[in-house]
């Protein structure tokens, strides 16, 4: 089965510890990495998780908060550094561009490779990514500036030649196509061959969602609806929903209230408040709603 990878570059919230990252993870589809936010120190993480910066195109910022996206300008510059060449495209909300264009034209004056923004709506969820393989769509929050999550979902794939069949029915190299994509086969008797005989369905197309910072917002449980994997952020225990409130965050409860109402395979929650130095309560009230949740952490790999 081809690569389908969570890799964890740093699961904290705004305040630095010495326990955590900024936010940013790394989403291996076959080989071609998409970062998801990039808080400080993710080229650093990036580098531990033995992740290869020439297979990172594209890169994915959920909103405009500085745990975020402080790691970019640094990134950006590394990769001037190494001579890349390919373009880099960043997607994010309005307003990137603007703040990160000047700082660009200052400190890498000679660029190696174009960086290419590509802005997009927070309001409803929209397709902003697609290739052979992979969609990725915009899923909406409430947090208290514009931001979205995401949803990577893998594309079906055809269906798999039994070739003792195609073999014993001698059917044609160019018939092999169609049969992938459902049709029978007719032999030239007339004889239809049914494509249940003659192929094996493909693996489940994967999928996982990031929901970053928001309030509980059970708005986008359709969206996420049977996930294999679910992030979610759980910056409070319940002990501090007010602060969540007020600061427009979740609490580990909610996140698995969302996790267990999508019926999602699994719950992965992060973006933990620098307050508590041991996230096992959050990780208690996560699992006594649903229990197929585990903490983030640092270069930890999630293999779908």
């Amino acid at each position: 089965m081809e690569k389908f990878e969570l890799h964890i570059l740093g699961c904290g919230s705004a305040l630095p510890t010495t326990r955590h990252f900024s936010t940013s993870q790394v989403l291996n589809v076959r080989d071609k990495l998409f970062m998801i936010d990039c808080g400080e120190g993710a080229q650093l993480q990036f580098r531990k998780s033995r992740l290869k910066f020439s297979r990172l195109n594209h890169i994915f910022i959920s909103h405009l908060h500085g745990d975020h996206c402080f790691g970019l300008m640094g990134l950006i510059s590394t990769l001037n550094l190494l001579g890349r060449t390919a373009e880099l495209h960043i997607h994010s909300p309005k307003g990137l561009e603007e703040l990160l264009t000047p700082m660009l034209a200052f400190f890498n004056r000679q660029m190696t490779y174009k960086v290419l923004f590509h802005e997009f709506a927070t309001q409803e969820a929209g397709l902003i990514y697609e290739d052979r393989s992979l969609t990725v769509t915009t899923i909406p929050l409430c947090h208290r500036m514009p931001c979205c999550g995401f949803l990577f979902a893998e594309k079906p794939r055809p269906n798999h030649i039994v070739r003792e069949m195609i073999d014993y029915y001698q059917i044609p190299v160019y018939e092999l196509n169609r049969i992938k994509n459902g049709a029978d086969y007719v032999t030239p008797e007339g004889e239809t061959i049914s494509n249940a005989i003659l192929t094996r369905p493909s693996a489940r197309p994967r999928s996982y969602a990031y929901c970053s910072d928001t309030i509980y917002l059970p708005s986008v449980i359709p969206q996420i609806k049977g996930v294999d994997l679910l992030f979610h952020e759980a910056t409070f225990a319940e002990a501090d929903a007010p602060r969540a409130k007020e600061t427009f965050h979740t609490t580990a409860s909610q996140a698995a209230q969302i996790a267990r109402d999508a019926e999602v395979g699994q719950l992965l929650i992060g973006h933990f408040s620098a307050r508590y130095e041991d996230e096992s309560v959050l990780l208690q009230e996560a699992s006594a709603v649903f229990p197929r949740t585990r903490l983030a952490q640092e270069t930890l790999c999630i293999t779908l």
